[in-house]
């Protein structure tokens, strides 16, 4: 049966019944631990500690008990110390603090920025171009963003097919840019979940219920689309408003105005046919013209002619008997015979006739010479 132990876990020694050892000397070392905060005995090389918790924690300096590199026995490791012999630590927090304070208290707004100040998530102010300061981060944030240069929104993405629907009841595919720069950037950050994508919505409603209100010809026309512009600009601006969305619409460009894909040769042969017929009446109406304007300078030349002959009617007369006989026999072969004795003529039209005629014939290349010695 195992002996009984002390609360150290040592043996206790045996009852004393005559045959027990006598007690040890004062010269002789201590067998066991008296005390718990010493160590073992039986160990002549290891000294005593005090049993003095005074004692225990009188070499650990401030900064809590030293510790040692590698295990007992190891070098200690200790934080350098200033020339006066104070510690380094609370000036190495005071640097960070103040580098913690500058840059999270002092902040600098471009010209075309602005700044939105939060403390603790909340909206406190907006901060204006230049240098600004604020309390420092955690307890205020600040987000700076350009409000001044214009952003774009294309819609399609790329190249997409984007099928509206005309007043005609015709579909045509339409792309376009929507300009724009904010307004307001608290609203902008703040009222709407997802600003750039809250703008291509409205800019296709919009869009949508313009294209609708013309018909085909005029939106595939310069002066349609135009319109189709300003007034989607229009509408675009006063929804946005009413959200309290903080954006300014620039402009709105309409880049392409094509039929859908699936009917485009159809569509350019009734473009060519139109073409073909618009070039047609446009000749007819010169043509029109033309004649009109004949029409009225001869008018014009019989109301002169008229004038004239009121003042002197035989004379007039006359004269536009000798004009037209000038204007008939010009054209026309003339024979002149005298009335008493008729004389032989020299038929000089004739012989200028045939003159001219052999002028105008091809004259016929000549004959090859004959090589020497062929029969």
């Amino acid at each position: 049966m195992a002996g009984k132990r002390s609360p150290w876990g040592k043996p206790l020694p045996p009852e004393d019944d005559g045959s027990a050892t006598p007690p040890p000397s004062s010269e002789d070392p201590p067998k066991g631990p008296r005390n718990p905060w010493l160590p073992g005995g039986g160990a002549p090389e290891r000294p005593r500690r005090s049993a003095s918790i005074d004692d225990i924690f009188r070499n650990r300096g401030p900064e809590g008990p030293r510790r040692r590199i590698g295990g007992p026995g190891g070098p200690s490791f200790k934080l350098p110390e200033r020339p006066g012999g104070g510690s380094w630590l609370p000036l190495a927090i005071g640097a960070i603090a103040g580098v913690w304070l500058l840059f999270t208290s002092i902040h600098q707004v471009g010209p075309k920025e602005q700044g939105l100040v939060t403390t603790f998530g909340a909206y406190s102010r907006t901060l204006q171009p230049g240098l600004n300061f604020t309390l420092p981060w955690p307890f205020q944030n600040v987000a700076v963003t350009d409000v001044t240069s214009i952003r774009s929104e294309s819609i399609p993405d790329g190249t997409g097919e984007k099928l509206i629907l005309t007043g005609d009841q015709n579909l045509v595919d339409l792309s376009y840019l929507v300009r724009w720069n904010i307004k307001d950037l608290k609203q902008y950050q703040f009222q709407l979940a997802d600003p750039d994508e809250s703008i291509r919505e409205v800019a296709e409603a919009a869009m949508r219920a313009s294209v609708s209100e013309h018909p085909l010809d005029r939106v595939l026309s310069g002066a349609g689309r135009a319109q189709i512009e300003q007034r989607v600009r229009t509408r675009m601006q006063a929804i946005l408003d009413a959200y309290r969305a903080g954006v300014l619409v620039q402009g709105v460009e309409i880049d392409r105005t094509d039929p859908p894909r699936m009917v485009v040769e159809a569509f350019k042969d009734v473009s060519a046919a139109q073409q073909d017929a618009d070039a047609d009446l446009n000749r007819a109406e010169a043509y029109s013209q033309q004649l009109l304007a004949r029409a009225q300078g001869d008018a014009s030349e019989f109301n002169q002619i008229y004038a004239e002959y009121r003042l002197a009617p035989e004379v007039t007369r006359r004269r536009l008997y000798y004009e037209t006989m000038e204007s008939v026999l010009s054209k026309t072969d003339k024979t002149i015979v005298e009335t008493d004795n008729v004389t032989p003529f020299l038929p000089l039209p004739e012989v200028n006739r045939r003159r001219t005629a052999q002028a105008a014939a091809p004259v016929p290349a000549p004959a090859p010479a004959p090589a020497p010695g062929a029969r």
